[in-house]
């Protein structure tokens, strides 16, 4: 069995579709997993030195953690390593891979990784993964890096052509992405979910409002793929209900209103998330359909689903497959016309809806595109 050298998010913060796989592809591989290297350049801001400083000096967020809140598999390394994020000039991108490289290579050799495979989830791996030896490369495409908010896009789309050239296999998570690339190397693999943490029952949160009032859930980033005014519509509309946000905000304010229906209870651990998607009436997906939103193939979806708790969502295209089971809106009169029906009919989804979306599915998916390499 190959082993895996893995380019992804920092392990041990939310968990992405990379973190999921690549935890189950572990049970039978050594993987070396690289925490992020960067998206984009940071900016004159605080928080954005902060991350910078932090990747130059090797650490990223799952320095956070504690090692028992990694969940790391026993065949994983982290390795925290020094990096100029996302450069763009030709010569600071091959100061950066070469740096990189040169502290990777001893690594490998330490790990004794059997011809390993190297994964990347990020475009701006590119230049390194050619300094790693002839080594099989799988691009993991799991959003549209063009349209994605908060990366440099420009430098991203470069790196990411490159990657593509380079890269033996590309794997995408929606059929928009897909069309992106060469087709005779692109494969589609959808995300999974974990259906048994979201659809075993869950102690009620201490946090989630109990004022006998129904509740309208979302959690994941505040970004701005969210329609704020037609939250804020439905939330000036509907005193009656509570409206609950969960999650990083990645703007410079949250733009939902201040109201003494609204409650943001911040971010959350993933494995905490049923505790409250299992408690409140009805969960949101209220995006904006754009570009990013088309390419998308949300996580949260089958979460949703596996919660069992009534899903009302604006239309975008990785609803196709689960269309029947949730409540598609269009504009605030129609949000509000639902909300009200579900609270009327207080009901639950079927049990089981997306069991054979769950991840152990998809990494026995993947293991058979890894073998074709």
């Amino acid at each position: 069995m190959r082993d895996l050298i893995v380019f992804g998010e920092d392990y041990g913060a939310l968990p992405s579709s990379t973190q999921h796989l690549i935890k189950r592809l572990a049970s039978k591989r050594k993987v070396l997993w690289v925490n992020s290297i960067g998206l984009r350049q940071p900016r004159l801001t605080t928080n954005d030195m902060k991350r910078a400083l932090g990747k130059v000096l090797g650490k990223g967020k799952a320095s956070q953690f504690q090692p028992t809140r990694l969940n790391k598999p026993a065949s994983m390394t982290i390795a925290n390593i020094h990096t100029l994020p996302a450069p763009r000039a030709a010569w600071s991108r091959k100061l950066a891979a070469k740096a990189m490289a040169h502290q990777l290579k001893p690594m490998i050799d330490e790990l004794q990784l059997n011809d390993p495979i190297v994964w990347t989830s990020l475009p701006t791996a590119s230049d390194v993964c050619a300094l790693l030896g002839q080594r099989s490369i799988v691009y993991y495409c799991g959003d549209d890096f063009g349209a994605l908010a908060g990366v440099d896009h420009e430098t991203v789309l470069e790196h990411e052509n490159g990657l593509v050239e380079q890269a033996d296999l590309v794997i995408t998570a929606s059929e928009k992405l897909c069309t992106k690339f060469p087709s005779h190397k692109t494969r589609l693999l959808s995300h999974g979910v974990d259906s048994e943490q979201f659809s075993k029952p869950a102690q009620r949160a201490l946090d989630l409002p109990n004022r006998g009032r129904p509740i309208a859930g979302f959690y994941g980033s505040l970004s701005n793929w969210l329609d704020y005014e037609l939250l804020n519509q439905t939330i000036a509309a509907l005193p009656e209900w509570d409206f609950v946000f969960i999650g990083q905000i990645e703007l410079s304010k949250l733009p939902i209103a201040a109201a003494d229906n609204v409650f943001y209870l911040g971010a959350k651990p993933h494995h905490e998330l049923p505790s409250y998607s299992q408690h409140w009436t009805v969960s949101l997906l209220p995006f904006v359909l754009n570009e990013q939103i088309k390419a998308c193939n949300p996580l949260k979806l089958k979460e949703y689903l596996a919660a069992r708790r009534p899903v009302v969502s604006t239309d975008f295209p990785a609803l196709t497959g689960y269309r029947e089971h949730v409540n598609v809106v269009n504009n605030v009169e129609d949000m509000v016309v639902t909300l009200n029906r579900i609270a009327n009919e207080s009901y639950s989804l079927p049990k089981g809806l997306v069991d054979c979306d769950s991840w152990d599915n998809r990494a026995s998916t993947l293991e058979l595109y890894l073998e074709a390499l």
